[in-house]
């Protein structure tokens, strides 16, 4: 028995497949590894609940804990009665390791500096049959230092795949039958920085899409608005293979809590971002990350981030509480009650629900083109999911979209 419990991003779920790659080529049995996050207390708190569940539901197994918040705090989870082995953000992603924990060697901890590190391994998942969208990691890391944000002490500063790596790991993808490529990272948008020319994101992917015609669908995580770079707009507007759906990181909608936050972004130019997507792809989906309750955020502060669900057209939100993260410079701020920040966060995902129905309903009589991904399931370019009769995974079908319920569309065959 190997089991990979993960949490967290797109990123954390590729790298699950590569560490179970890693296990099983190294005959690792009778171990669950935890893959974690520590993008806020809670996500913390689920991952310790997990690590008591596998211990309960697996008393003989081997218990591996991994991911960001080991790399951040490794005693803690060390400390565990349950845990046997922790893994760094690093050392996860190492063959060796792996062989180590099959053998029964190496030590109980094994973290290093992960600032330390320079560059990022192309990393190969094997896609298991029928699975005809994967991730393809192109950058690790993050140069900035947003104030809520533990991210960078457990990923390092931003390290960028070359080109010919991503490109290699692309077509192998295509070759296996991935039909849809979704581009991930800690942050996208730093991509290139790091490299000879410094590379744009969007020059990357003009050569990747130019590289590898085969590949029919190409979508991006979460990127910062203001790192949408001119050949990317370029794409945007003109490459029918990069998906009309863009999920922006914004975080708050009210110029001081951005300030506070040190984004990158002003209120007045995530809008502008979000219509010239929309001028120059009509239909296109955009998505955000927000955080509710920040240190001495007001009612009036956070009546703009509401107001911002419908400034920019948001079709999909990922909503958090502010959650404060030891080390943090915004852990030191006056803090927003939780119970208020929580309450805030319930009403921006009401305001999120009411406006995935509206673009949801604005769907209903165009025709979509959905990825299937089993039977009957599949995701449109712009990302809802349709339902619809039959498909086979990995087809392309056109559909005459004729419904939205519970949040998906309905489709039928044209």
């Amino acid at each position: 028995m190997l089991e990979v419990v993960t949490f967290g991003c797109r990123l954390n779920a590729f790298e699950a497949e590569v560490m179970r790659g890693h296990a099983t080529t190294a005959g690792l049995q009778d171990a669950i590894v935890i893959n974690s996050c520590a993008v806020t207390a809670e996500a913390e708190r689920q991952v310790r609940q997990a690590i008591r569940k596998a211990r309960r539901d697996h008393p003989q197994a081997r218990i591996v804990v991994t991911g960001c918040a080991a790399q951040i705090d490794p005693a803690r989870y060390a400390a565990m009665p349950e845990v046997d082995s922790v893994l760094g953000n690093e050392e996860k992603l190492v063959p060796e390791s792996f062989r180590r924990l099959a053998a029964g060697l190496g030590p109980r901890i094994a973290v290093g500096d992960v600032m330390a590190a320079k560059q990022v391994e192309a990393h190969q998942v094997s896609t298991a049959a029928g699975r005809p969208r994967a991730f393809l990691q192109i950058q690790q890391g993050c140069d900035h230092r947003c104030t809520f944000c533990v991210i960078p002490l457990g990923r390092g500063n931003s390290r960028s795949l070359a080109l010919g790596a991503i490109v290699l790991q692309a077509r192998r993808l295509v070759e296996a039958g991935v039909v849809e490529i979704v581009l991930t990272g800690v942050d996208i948008g730093g991509y290139g920085g790091d490299l000879p020319g410094r590379p744009s994101l969007g020059q990357m992917l003009r050569r990747l899409l130019g590289q590898v015609p085969e590949l029919q669908r190409l979508r991006l995580s979460s990127i910062d608005p203001g790192e949408i770079d001119a050949d990317l707009w370029r794409l945007i507007a003109e490459e029918p293979r990069l998906m009309p759906h863009l999920h922006l990181s914004l975080q708050a909608g009210d110029d001081l809590i951005l300030k506070r936050m040190k984004r990158r972004h002003s209120r007045s130019e995530a809008v502008a971002a979000a219509a010239r997507a929309r001028d120059l792809r009509p239909g296109i989906a955009l998505g955000a990350d927000l955080i509710a309750g920040f240190p001495t955020e007001d009612e009036a502060m956070f009546e703009r981030s509401l107001a911002l669900v419908d400034d920019c057209e948001l079709a999909f939100l990922h909503v958090f509480p502010f959650s404060p993260r030891p080390g943090t410079p915004a852990a030191r701020m006056p803090q927003v009650p939780p119970a208020l920040a929580k309450s805030r966060a319930r009403r921006l995902r009401q305001r999120g629900k009411l406006a995935t129905v509206r673009f949801l309903a604005g769907r209903v009589g165009v025709e979509e083109r959905v990825l299937v991904e089993r039977p009957g399931r599949g995701h449109g370019e712009c990302f809802a999911e349709v339902e619809f009769e039959g498909g086979q995974p990995g087809e392309i079908l056109n559909l005459a979209i004729e419904a939205a319920r519970d949040g998906r569309l309905i489709g039928r065959r044209t």
